[in-house]
């Protein structure tokens, strides 16, 4: 960035005195980022309405010791394996 301008019409920092203008974190930094209030909500929606579908067949096949099994349906109904391997959705249950 350059230095601030010094009012002086000549020299290397010649010009008029301005204030740069404080910008704004761009919305791309912050995508994806899940905020507490988001959280709170999603929290909550779970609690009252339950698990899906889905999600009760693979805690049903976690009871029975059938890991690889429930493993390959979060990955089927979530369209990628990291997705239904990650431990934080199902994990918990």
């Amino acid at each position: 960035m350059a230095k601030e301008r010094t009012g002086i019409i000549v020299g290397l920092n010649k010009g008029h005195k301005t204030t740069a203008n404080t910008t704004k974190p761009r919305i791309s930094r912050t995508k994806g980022h899940l905020s507490r209030r988001t959280q709170f909500v999603r929290e909550i929606v779970k609690e009252v309405a339950g698990l899906a579908p889905y999600e009760r067949r693979v805690v049903e096949l976690l009871r029975n010791a059938q890991d690889k099994r429930a493993r390959k349906l979060a990955k089927k109904r979530l369209a990628k394996a990291s997705s239904g391997s990650r431990g934080g959705t199902m994990g918990g249950i």
